[in-house]
């Protein structure tokens, strides 16, 4: 990693690297500040696309951390932006949740149940088989499929949950029609967020804790990737891959002094 170009952007991952059940990951309070003090430019990234950079930022709060919404890029923001962009000022059937719906209304989309052009599948804890049914039926009647990331499950204080993987798979099923999706570890999230900070591939490192989705979207984007081992892989899974992050650390703990060290070329 010391070998390249000097860091001048971070991004990371929220869930397993900095938060986990709501509780900051030891460190995490310290990588953030170690960045603001060396004025590099970074985003928090997250495929969890039920909550909008204002909840988040609450939430991250009460876990100790300090973070202004506009760091803050999740798979719903992405999503928007890329719909935007695709049809400016299209229509939408979400099944989802306020972090959907919002990053939707305030990228112009209109939500409908009638003749959409999308439909947009989001995280929920609440999917309901009436809203599914919507999304099939509207599917088979022409409206494209989009979804926020691929994630099959998710954590929760209870255990795993079915996560919008899971439920895309079951419209698939019905429907015959795969969905496009949006979030990691689709490079188009991270291209998105490169962007978003005016970064550059080559100066910048992605930190995440799930080689199936941070650190492949980062390495398919050009960046360098760190692996913490505080989430979802564990050291002796990362062998299984035919692909390698940059370095793999305990937690977000070991990457601070990193970063005062690579800002300081």
């Amino acid at each position: 990693m010391t070998e390249r170009k000097p860091v001048e952007c971070w991004l990371t991952d929220m869930d397993g690297v900095l938060v986990h059940e709501e509780h900051a990951i030891p460190g995490a309070s310290d990588f953030i500040e170690a960045l603001v003090e060396t004025e590099r430019r970074f985003l928090v990234l997250t495929n969890n696309s039920i909550y909008t950079p204002r909840d988040l930022r609450a939430r991250l709060a009460r876990s100790g951390i300090d973070l202004p919404e506009e760091v803050i890029w999740t798979s719903a923001l992405a999503t928007a932006a890329f719909l935007a962009e695709q049809r400016p000022g299209g229509s939408a059937y979400v099944v989802g949740e306020a972090g959907m719906t919002t990053a939707l209304h305030e990228a112009g989309y209109t939500l409908t149940e009638r003749d959409p052009d999308y439909v947009v599948l989001g995280e929920t804890r609440t999917y309901s088989f009436e809203a599914i049914t919507k999304a099939i039926r509207l599917i088979v009647a022409g409206a494209r499929f989009i979804a926020t990331n691929p994630d099959p499950s998710g954590p929760s204080p209870d255990g795993m949950l079915p996560a919008t993987g899971s439920v895309a798979a079951l419209i698939t099923r019905a429907t015959g029609r795969e969905p496009y999706y949006v979030g990691k570890p689709n490079p188009l999230m991270m291209r998105s967020a490169l962007n978003r900070i005016e970064a550059h591939s080559e100066t910048t490192v992605m930190i995440g804790d799930r080689m199936d989705t941070d650190v492949v979207s980062g390495l398919e984007a050009g960046l360098r990737t760190v692996l913490v081992l505080t989430g979802s892989t564990s050291r002796d899974q990362v062998e299984r891959y035919p692909f390698r992050p940059t370095r793999v650390v305990d937690s977000i703990a070991d990457v601070v002094p990193l970063v005062a060290e690579l800002a300081g070329r």
